[in-house]
């Protein structure tokens, strides 16, 4: 009685995790889908320069960091199918959310200090596993530009107006340097 018991909690576990896991991944979705069209006007290649070179820019480094965890139900479908082989669709669902959002986070940056083109993307991913769940740290980087024409309503005078009284130092893309 008592192991009938322990496999119907464990099926009702994977129950609970199958379902709750799948509506958290389905919110998160949505709402990279939203916030992709809320920043489809900041623009990212993963080419080194920007595409018109003559421009004078004024140039920032921009990250998008995240981590983000496989549910139990996603662990234990993974270590079965560790045992037989073949592709880990769940985890493959968990990567492509996390490059996502990484360059979301990475674009919003960038929004907020004023540029509207980054380039030279570049994504770095670790794995963190401690415990049971496995978990995955995804980090976007890239230099987002500003025209010169622009920069001076957000760099100034070598202080950035919106990131307070730090300075920054630029140099404009193709600028001799001083």
């Amino acid at each position: 009685m008592g192991a009938l018991f322990e496999v119907g909690l464990l099926l009702t576990l994977l129950a609970i995790g199958f379902f709750a896991g799948r509506v958290n991944e389905r919110r998160h979705y949505a709402s990279i889908r939203a916030r992709e069209q809320q920043y489809q006007d900041v623009l990212a290649f993963t080419f080194r320069f920007p595409p018109d070179r003559t421009t004078p820019q004024e140039v920032f480094l921009v990250t998008g960091s995240v981590v983000i965890s496989a549910d139990y139900f996603k662990t234990f479908v993974a270590g079965l199918r560790n045992l037989f082989g073949g592709r880990f669709r769940a985890y493959e669902s968990l990567m492509e959310r996390a490059r996502r959002e990484a360059l979301l986070r990475l674009k919003a940056e960038a929004r907020r200090r004023g540029a509207r083109l980054v380039v030279c993307v570049r994504f770095e991913s670790t794995a963190i596993t401690s415990g049971w769940a496995p978990s995955i740290e995804v980090l976007a980087f890239g230099t987002a530009l500003i025209p010169a024409s622009e920069a001076a309503r957000f760099v100034g005078t070598g202080r950035s107006r919106l990131l307070g009284e730090g300075s920054i130092r630029t140099r404009a893309v193709g600028a001799r340097p001083a």
